[in-house]
């Protein structure tokens, strides 16, 4: 893998560029287009890490975690967790390990801020990504969230094999509290009617991200 790869924030330069990220057609399905994403952080902005991958200068892809929140939502904070939220990379740059980059970049966040694990969901299905996380050293931890398995990763183990993954969306259930969903969908409206000025878009502060949700993966 190239060793320039790196994360940035989305800003009014990159902005259009981040939006017109797109995965292949057929994965359209299974995660969110980035407006969306951008539309979730800027009404959950305790509740979303969004950032865009760059391989050198060109951008590859997108992610978002959500770091340190309540996963049970019943405000008792006895369950704090953090994990992945969405995760696209670019139809033309699928197979090349961004995903792997993606994956241990939010690794290396939920480290940093003294987290021993990373969440996700995905789809139990035939056609969900079990496989492909089961590989990666996630482990089912018996709960559901919404119709989805949560599966999480130790982070004291080594670090994830160099597996694809392309396009990851943790949305089966709200993907901020239940509370802001029916703003965020108002906002990815708005987004798309009105073509957003490029300074309302901005990356949410390093902290916060959803309750619930589900992941779906597709092999590029």
């Amino acid at each position: 893998m190239t060793t320039t790869l790196r994360l940035a924030k989305v800003t009014a330069a990159n902005f259009d560029a981040a939006i017109g990220l797109k995965v292949r057609p057929d994965q359209e399905h299974l995660v969110a287009p980035v407006v969306k994403s951008l539309a979730e952080a800027y009404v959950c902005p305790d509740m979303a890490w969004p950032r865009l991958i760059l391989d050198g200068d060109r951008l590859v892809g997108f992610l978002m975690a959500f770091l340190d929140i309540d996963f049970a939502g019943d405000g008792s904070g006895a369950d704090i967790r953090s994990g992945l939220w969405r995760l696209n990379i670019a139809a033309g740059e699928q197979g090349r390990g961004y995903g792997r980059f993606a994956v241990e970049s939010v690794a290396a966040e939920i480290r940093r801020r003294g987290g021993t694990r990373l969440t996700t969901t995905w789809h139990p299905g035939e056609d969900g990504p079990e496989g492909f996380y089961l590989g990666l050293g996630f482990q089912p931890t018996g709960e559901m969230s919404g119709n989805q398995k949560v599966g999480e990763l130790e982070l004291g183990q080594a670090d994830p094999p160099d597996v694809a993954v392309d396009a990851v969306d943790l949305s089966s259930g709200s993907a901020c509290s239940s509370q802001v969903e029916t703003t965020a969908r108002a906002a990815y409206a708005l987004t798309i009617r009105s073509s957003v000025s490029p300074r309302r878009p901005r990356p949410g502060p390093p902290v916060g991200g959803p309750r619930t949700g589900g992941t779906s993966r597709a092999a590029g």
